[in-house]
Order: structure tokens, then sequence, then C-alpha cells
């Protein structure tokens, strides 16, 4: 791109500079297994026999090897809102399937945790090490060699990265990942947090806190505030691997259906057979990467995808640290301001203009790479620069078009490059002699964004919550929960504590976080140093602290320091691992997972990759 930002230019050829190695790697293999690919019509007829047995009415299409046979890996359970409307994928996925002479098949499922059930409970410490389960199950689905091409059923926080993952190891294949879209606007976010607030002060009872919180989470679909799993579909998007358009379109809606349809139909079209071949792993590129960052930043997303982006893009042998995405978040303006950072929610979010609005004006502006493939009818991100809509000609999807998207619907929601909400997208790395780590200024006041006080040091978010209980948080002070790395425990998000925090900072205080840990995808309004690396097992630097230390975090500077005396202190003892919930499956995810900034994997990290 000529006009491309010089910063944007320059991360992105020092990422393509670092992975050259690695990428060269990574295409050899999938051109190998492309190569490698059976032919169907060679295969013993006992092995067609097995996968074929199930197929009912497109059993005579496999069998005559009429047409490509799409893979199907879906993460649908219906505890997960937003994973409750893929129940009836399969069959309408089959159709549109067989509208374009294609197969589809089930190929396979995986697991699918909601981080908000298991908020502040000991499931959480399966979370992250989730990512690499569903990457694995996603391979055994995928195993089989019956396919031609991959659709990819899954939208919340671990699943979307963990199917990538999975599916990268195939990216001889092409793929679409297909989103069932937010559930309808309910209780307001403000409100919400509001209650949330009472509560921790014992100003609200549990029944009026739980009544809140359905409110909010009341249907099926995606939870409406802008937190992991909707920044998944986010960059899903301005990677080019939806159809344009899809990330935030409520289920059951005919352009739901309409933009399913297209999904299966453009899969069909990619195979490697066709006109139209675009392998997974072509598409997920350098400039792929880069602009998934660049979306985050751009609209203020989910802290977790500090951890989640370097490892996916490990699996497409690609390189991006912390350090780029602190380039990066310098160049790329704040467009959007969605709950936590704001006050309407993903609903407000497309309604104002969304994510053809957000793409035209990273692309204008020389923000993101324009020239990725993308999965479009087109090469190209030119159709993410639009929005989807039904013309009402035909109930096929003749029906389907792309219209563009005008000028901004809310200014309070959404803005223009020219006039961002800052000219920073508010990621920021903050290291030192505690480390590094990342912290998310763009839903942190200015006038918070440096905090210097006392530490009190913690070992679990519960002695947290013990202690703000008690009165005894109730100064200014930086709160430090050490031992919530990935090797310590997997890394739970210690969400939990943003309402009490938040209760000392309305109080006036000057307040702070450290940790090892994660936050939540929601995390917001106090100043937080989190994913610090090296985590504190081991002997990390947050295990050489002491209660009243100073530590001062500036996400000005980039300072994350204490002045006290490390160099002279013995590390504080290791924990043991807890036991119960399943927690003692994952000690060979605990024992082999390498740092945050790295991705906390311990399927990669064994791998070499």
């Amino acid at each position: 791109m000529s006009n491309l930002h010089p910063t944007i230019a320059r991360v992105t050829d020092r990422i393509i500079e670092k992975s050259k190695a690695g990428r060269a790697n990574y295409l050899a293999l999938i051109e190998r297994e492309a190569q490698n690919r059976p032919d169907r019509g060679q295969v013993s007829c006992s092995n067609l026999a097995h996968a074929f047995a199930g197929a009912l009415e497109d059993q005579e299409a496999l069998k005559a090897n009429s047409g490509p046979n799409i893979g199907v890996v879906t993460a649908y359970n219906d505890m997960l809102s937003a994973h409750q409307p893929y129940g009836r994928y399969p069959e309408r996925l089959k159709i549109y399937a067989r509208e374009v002479g294609a197969t589809a098949q089930v190929a396979g499922g995986t697991p699918a945790m909601c981080d908000g059930v298991t908020q502040g409970e000991t499931g959480m410490e399966l979370s992250l090490f989730s990512r690499d389960a569903i990457a694995m199950a996603t391979g055994i689905a995928l195993s089989h060699a019956m396919y031609d091409g991959m659709l990819l059923l899954g939208i919340c926080d671990k699943i979307v990265p963990g199917l990538l993952i999975g599916a990268l190891r195939f990216g001889h294949l092409p793929a679409v990942f297909v989103p069932s879209g937010p559930m309808p606007s309910g209780v307001s976010n403000k409100e919400k947090q509001r209650v949330r607030q009472l509560y921790a002060e014992g100003k609200a009872s549990r029944a009026e806190l739980l009544d809140s919180e359905l409110g909010s989470y009341h249907s099926p679909g995606t939870c409406t505030f802008y937190g992991t799993a909707n920044s998944n579909q986010m960059m899903m998007e301005l990677m080019g691997l939806h159809i344009p358009g899809a990330a935030f379109i409520q289920p059951g809606t005919k352009l739901r259906q309409a933009l399913d349809r297209e999904a299966v139909h453009r899969v069909a079209a990619m195979h490697a057979d066709g006109n139209d071949y675009r392998p997974l792993g072509h598409c997920v590129d350098e400039k792929a990467i880069v602009n998934a960052a660049v979306g985050l930043l751009a609209t203020g997303g989910s802290t977790n995808h500090a951890i989640h982006i370097p490892a996916f893009a490990r699996a497409a042998g690609v390189q991006i640290d912390w350090t780029d995405l602190s380039e990066l978040s310098s160049a790329v303006p704040l467009l959007a301001r969605v709950y936590p950072n704001g006050a309407g929610d993903v609903n407000h979010f497309h309604n104002a203009g969304g994510m053809g609005f957000v793409t035209r004006e990273l692309i204008g502006a020389g923000l993101a790479h324009g020239d990725v493939i993308g999965v479009g009818r087109q090469r190209g991100m030119g159709d993410y620069a639009l929005e989807p809509g039904l013309d009402g000609t035909g109930e096929d999807n003749a029906g389907l078009t792309w219209r563009d998207v005008g000028s901004s619907g809310d200014a309070d929601m959404l803005r223009t490059a020219a006039e961002p909400f800052q000219p920073d997208g508010g990621m920021r790395l903050v290291e030192g002699n505690l480390g590094r780590a990342c912290f998310k200024s763009s839903a942190v006041e200015k006038d918070r964004w440096t905090v210097e006080a006392p530490c009190r040091v913690f070992q679990t978010q519960h002695d947290v919550a013990a202690a703000f209980k008690a009165g005894e948080l109730d100064r200014d002070i930086v709160v430090v929960v050490r031992f919530q790395g990935p090797r310590a425990n997997g890394m739970p998000e210690l969400h939990s504590l943003t309402p009490p925090l938040g209760v000392l900072q309305d109080r006036g205080y000057r307040v702070a976080l450290v940790t090892d840990g994660r936050m939540s995808g929601a995390s917001g309004k106090v100043p937080a140093a989190i994913h610090c690396s090296p985590e504190a097992l081991g002997g990390g630097p947050l295990s050489l602290l002491q209660d009243g230390d100073v530590v001062k975090i500036c996400a000005a500077t980039g300072e994350l320091s204490t002045t006290g005396d490390l160099s002279s202190r013995t590390a504080a003892p290791d924990p043991v691992p807890e036991t119960g919930t399943g927690r003692e499956l994952f000690a060979m995810f605990r024992a082999l997972a390498d740092e945050a900034e790295k991705g906390g994997s311990a399927m990669l990290a064994s791998a070499g990759l």
C-alpha cells in the first residue's frame, strides 16, 4: 500500500524479517500437506465406508467424489449463550453446501468454556489452557483427511484462537469462521456496573445483583460488552476470515442466515481444485496478523489478545511481541468507545457503523493492510469496508449485498481516524525491574495513568476481597497479586477484583493492580499492569516484593518498577499446585507453558513453534 503509515510499515517489515525462518518452514509444511492430500478416489474403500456411513442423503455425492467436502468444526454447547445457536447449524450448512454441488460433514467438536461462568471460581484455572485443548481437538477433527475446506464455528474467549491455531496446521485448506452474532441489548452496562459496585460495598442484595446480571445476559447470542469474545469477531473481520460484515449480526435474522449461506458457498469456491484457491495458511500472513493487532488497538479491545495474537501468529510461523503491539499502539488512534471503555454495547457499535466503518477508516488512513487476501467475493479488504444487507430481490443469496456504511451514527461511540477519541490505541508496554507487562490505557482516565504507592502483596484474589472487606486497603495502594501466571496456576482472569478496586478508586484513593495473571476482556477504569513476565513462579521479580515496597506504574513513560532492594532478597516460596475441578489433569500444560508474551502455551512451546 502506497499510503501505509510509516509506523505500520516499519513494524510490519520488522515482523516479516524476524519471522523469515518460521514462516518459510510453515509455508513449506502446508505446501507438503497440499501435495500429500489424499485423492479420495485412491483411498481404501474400507476407510471411505467408515467416513461416509453416516452421511445419509450426501452418501451418493461422496461416493461419486462429485464436489468439495467441507469439514465443520463446531464448539457448540448450550451452556454458552454465544454458542447455543450453533445447535441447529449443521443441517443448515449441509443444505447450503448442496446448493453449490458440495457436501458438508461435522468433522468434530471442541470444548467451549465460558469465562463468565468460571470468573472467581477454580474452573478459571483451566481457561487459558482450554485454548491448547481446543487447538488439539481441531487437529483431531481434521486429521481424517476427508475434507477440502473448513467451516469453524466458535466465538468466545479461547475458542476462536484455539480453532485458528488448530486450523492453521491444516493451512493448505481454505477456511471461513462462522459467528452466530450478539444477543439483543438488555440492562445498560452503566447500570450493571453500578449494581456490582453496590454489592461489593454490601449495599445491594444477592437477589438484586442476580436480577441485574440476568437483565444483561438474557438470551442466546454473544454477551454484548466488548470483551474477548467480541474482540475475536473484530479480529476475524480485519484478518479477512469472516464473510464481510458478519461479526455483529444478531442470531435468528434473515441477514444472519444469508451470511451463513455465503460462508458455505465461499469455502466451497476456494478449494484447491477450483478457480479461486485461497488456503488459510496464505490468508493468515504477517499483514493479516498486523491487521488483527491494529483492529484491537483501534477499538479498545480485550487485553487477553496480547496473549492470543502471539500464540496464533506462531501457529502460522509469524513472530509478534509486546514491543510490536506497543509501537503499533503509538500510531493507531482509538476510533471506538464500546463498553467497558464507553457507554454503549456492540449492538450500538454495529448500528453506529460497526466494522465496516472501522475497516474503511483504518485502510483509508493507511493504518491497516488492504491487500490481505480475505475470503470475500473479491480478494482484498475492499468488501470489509462496507456493511452487509439484503436488497429483497430474491430468496437465495442474490439478495445479499454490501453497501457504503456512511458516516458515524454516534460520535460518542465511533469516530473517524481524523478525529479520534485519542491519538493512540491504548495498549502500552510497561517494563522495569518488575519485568514486562501490559497496560490498557484506553480504559483508564489519563490522570490515573501514573500511580506510585506502597504495595500490598497477595497470592489470591480471594485474599484481596477479604482485605477489602476488612477495610485494610483504604489508602493509596498498589495491589500485587502474584503466582497467577501460566506455570503457577494456568493464568486465570482476575475480573472479580474490578468492583472492589473500583470502589477504592471512587473513594478518592490512588489505586493500581500489578499481577502476573490476566484481567477480563471487560477490564477497565482501574490502572493495571497485567501478564507480568517473568511470572512470580520460579523466582520472578514479583516473588521478591514485600508489603510496603513502593511500586510505580506509569503508562505515560512505560515504567513498572519498585524502589525496593530486590537483589538482597529471597524469593517467596512457590505455592503447591491445587487439585480438584480437574486442575490436576492440566499439570503437563503448566509444566511446559512458556511466558505470557509468547502466548502462554504448552502445546506451541513443546512443538518448537
